[in-house]
């Protein structure tokens, strides 16, 4: 059996359980304690493991589709939505996706990463298929693969994320759905979804700096391959960029042949209509929501579909770059679209007793800063008389090459009261969950990661500090800060450990079994738990990694995991 194929099977064996039943169940789980160093399913890691050209790499995935019994021609049939961007792509295809729901649309929906369970990555009609439907074509698939693989081939099944971009095409043309939603996974132009050469339409939401191992050091250069998904004669819209990124896709965008439009700002929708309502809370989610009308506006033209919104004058461009998209009147499918999103993960407040959790994944700066202002501005609107103390705790991971240090920095204004770092592990031993295990780092490494963590945000600490003799220090010792607020750090092995000491017992819905023993020796453990105990209320901020909100979620809502 091949090294890919071993891994893809390691990867799903909790998810997808064989028809041949548990012998299948119990083989993986074997092949999987087999392996010293299995792979990451994650696409980072597989891009770089398959790093060369990355034009072959477009080259392969048709080849794996055609394998898999499809030609890059059916899935014209599927009427996609192409959406990439640095922040905010995810939130702008859940906004697309509800829209076109609510015009009586079948709709199908690609996006990642997952947080709890691998089958969110493919939705019908806004819900992850069932583990019936999940495991049906991933054993078809795989088994397709299998009997069609080329013996001198090195790579003869598919790497994780490509393996579930093939079987989300799959379950869609099954499914029947009238259009299919995709979300870019890293990038744009070698992105394994851009084998599609017919997309109805293609948006791209605000860009940043990320994965500059993969798509370049300037947001210049990051432009350039998120404007690869640029198609001959396919409308794409975007959203306000700077100059400089704004150049590079209109240049992409003229090379291509497509025509290129700028999003007006949602205030212009507004003008003489109903005022906006968005299901995703946060300022920057207006921006997301501003792309997803026009990206649903242009698609029912495109479908020559009846009800799109009576088009306004438009106006010029503000920065000449781009002609603006048209200013429609949003019709009431749409206005029920933006207020009825969901996005879980992303500015999702969870409200259990004197517990506020606050979820919002953010791993680049500028989505760090978006997660700041929206955490700040909820905390003010839920100011109340409150008779006793009120904590403000951080949850926070980071991984891959990002700077965690220049995040955390942005997250200090918030002025949390303790500062927690744990891996993305719910718990320490996780072999129960494969959708979310990392299969190339050990305890040790992600825990050391931690520790940095830890360091970076006490020397932050120590940079505003006026010692004060006597006063309260962190758990590596940081000074009383200036401004009269110390925090102090800790790092826990798992989120489930994270979670108990946050939580203390008093989130009615999680209710863990007894801590492990010296869970709470520490002297900022022992004393801030007596803190915790005994507040009015805690505001907890979890962001950073998707995959550590994801699996706060699992804790939290027992639910995502049946």
């Amino acid at each position: 059996m091949s090294r890919a194929r071993s891994h893809l099977r390691a990867a799903f064996f909790l998810t997808a359980v064989s028809p041949r039943g548990a012998t299948s169940w119990i083989a993986a789980r074997r092949e999987l304690s087999a392996r010293p160093a299995p792979q990451e399913p994650g696409m980072e890691y597989q891009a770089k493991r398959q790093r060369g050209d990355p034009q072959k790499q477009l080259e392969a995935m048709e080849l794996y589709l055609a394998r898999s019994g499809l030609q890059v021609e059916d899935l014209d049939r599927l009427n996609i939505i192409h959406i990439t961007g640095t922040k905010g792509k995810g939130s702008t295809c859940a906004f697309t996706e509800r829209i076109l729901r609510n015009y009586g649309l079948k709709t199908g929906f690609f996006s990642s990463p997952h947080l709890v369970q691998v089958r969110e990555r493919i939705r019908i009609n806004g819900q992850p298929i069932s583990p019936e439907l999940f495991t049906k074509h991933f054993w078809r698939l795989y088994h397709r693969l299998e009997e069609t693989e080329d013996s001198n081939s090195c790579v003869s099944m598919p790497a994780y994320f490509r393996f579930l971009t093939l079987m989300a095409f799959h379950v869609f043309l099954q499914e029947k759905v009238d259009l299919a939603v995709v979300e870019v996974g890293i990038g744009g132009a070698y992105d394994c979804t851009n084998i599609v050469r017919k997309p109805v339409v293609c948006g791209v939401a605000s860009l940043g700096i990320d994965h500059t191992s993969l798509l370049g050091d300037t947001v210049e250069k990051i432009a350039w391959q998120k404007g690869g998904i640029f198609k001959r004669g396919v409308p794409a819209f975007t959203v306000l960029q700077p100059d400089g990124p704004l150049a590079v896709l209109r240049e992409r965008a003229e090379q291509t042949s497509c025509p290129l439009y700028l999003c007006p700002p949602l205030e212009a929708l507004e003008e003489g209509g109903l005022p906006l309502t968005l299901g995703l809370e946060g300022e920057h989610q207006r921006s997301n929501a501003a792309l997803a009308l026009q990206l649903a506006h242009c698609w029912l033209q495109q479908k020559d579909h009846r009800g799109v919104g009576e088009v306004k004058a438009s106006r010029p461009s503000l920065l000449r770059q781009l002609p603006l998209a048209p200013v429609f009147q949003p019709t009431p499918h749409m206005l029920r679209g933006l207020r009825d999103t969901e996005w879980p993960g992303r500015t999702q407040v969870l409200r259990r007793g004197p517990l506020t959790w606050y979820l919002d994944g953010a791993h680049t700066s500028s989505s760090v800063q978006a997660c700041v202002r929206w955490f700040r501005q909820a905390l003010h609107r839920c100011k109340e008389p409150r008779s006793g103390t009120e904590v403000r705790v951080l949850l926070f991971n980071s991984t891959g090459d990002r700077d965690a240090a220049a995040l955390l920095k942005l997250l200090q204004p918030c002025q949390f009261d303790y500062a927690v770092f744990c891996p993305n592990l719910t718990e320490v031993s996780s072999t129960d969950n494969a959708d979310q295990q990392n299969f190339t780092v050990t305890l040790d490494q992600v825990l050391l990661r931690c520790l940095e963590h830890q360091q970076h945000w006490s020397r932050l600490d120590e940079e505003q500090a006026c010692p004060e003799p006597g006063g309260p220090t962190s758990l590596l010792l940081a000074p009383h800060p200036a401004h009269s607020h110390s925090t102090s750090s800790l790092v826990f092995s798992c989120i489930s450990q994270a979670l108990q000491w946050i939580s203390q017992g008093r989130d009615p819905v999680f209710q863990p079994h007894s801590p492990p023993r010296g869970l709470f020796t520490h002297p900022v453990a022992g004393s801030g738990a007596n803190v915790l105990r005994e507040a009015a209320a805690i505001h907890v901020l979890v962001t950073g990694s998707l995959h550590l909100v994801g699996g706060v979620l699992k804790l939290l809502e027992p639910s995502l995991s049946q």
